[in-house]
């Protein structure tokens, strides 16, 4: 597989949301600001990319006994890594997402990206797929959070675009965000299928 396509297939074809329907609960839960999914993209592409780079690296000398404890290790470091720098520069946000943050060590895009990918290719593979699941997730994460932080909360980034009494409350719960993420997966694969035919 070509670089270019590693990097662009799970960007849109094979969106690890949409396509893959993984990781949907940090989906649900942190997408209530747009804020809080950019800082969230941020922090698993970082862990995907560097995760998919280390593992690939070390490939040939892990021993297929313990990979997954290896893996565990190396993404479960990483994840410690963007704690530390959130809680140290982005004391609020990180507060906010500090769970979720943590739960990036069992994220089946993380987990799977290192074990299916990362563990058959080469270097340059398996940093552009991690930077481009990463992506992929982040990108369908950042489109949820702005249709509920406008649709709920009647702003985008904090900044009032709405006026108040057209806040939708419904968009600030998790019913919201089912609702609007069912639409995109639709909306996506209609696309997706109408362009293959």
């Amino acid at each position: 597989m070509k670089l270019k396509e590693t990097f662009i297939d799970p960007l849109v074809d094979n969106n690890p949301i949409t396509r893959q329907v993984l990781g949907i609960c940090s989906a649900l839960a942190v997408t209530v600001k747009v804020e809080q999914a950019l800082v969230m993209t941020l922090a698993l592409t970082f862990v995907v990319t560097m995760s998919n780079t280390i593992i690939s690296l070390l490939r040939k000398n892990i021993p297929s006994s313990i990979r997954i404890i290896v893996q565990l290790t190396v993404i479960s470091t990483l994840v410690s890594l963007i704690d530390i720098f959130l809680g140290a520069y982005l004391y609020d946000v990180s507060k906010s997402l500090s769970v979720f943050v943590s739960l990036i060590i069992t994220n089946c895009i993380v987990m799977g990206r290192a074990d299916a990918f990362a563990m058959q290719n080469g270097l340059k593979e398996s940093f552009m797929d991690g930077l481009g699941n990463g992506l992929g997730y982040g990108g369908i994460l950042i489109i949820v959070a702005a249709f509920r932080e406008l649709l709920g909360f009647g702003t985008l980034l904090d900044y009032r675009i709405l006026p108040e009494f057209m806040n939708n409350g419904l968009m600030i719960l998790a019913p919201g965000a089912f609702i609007i993420l069912g639409l995109i997966i639709w909306a996506q694969r209609s696309i997706t299928q109408f362009v293959e035919d």
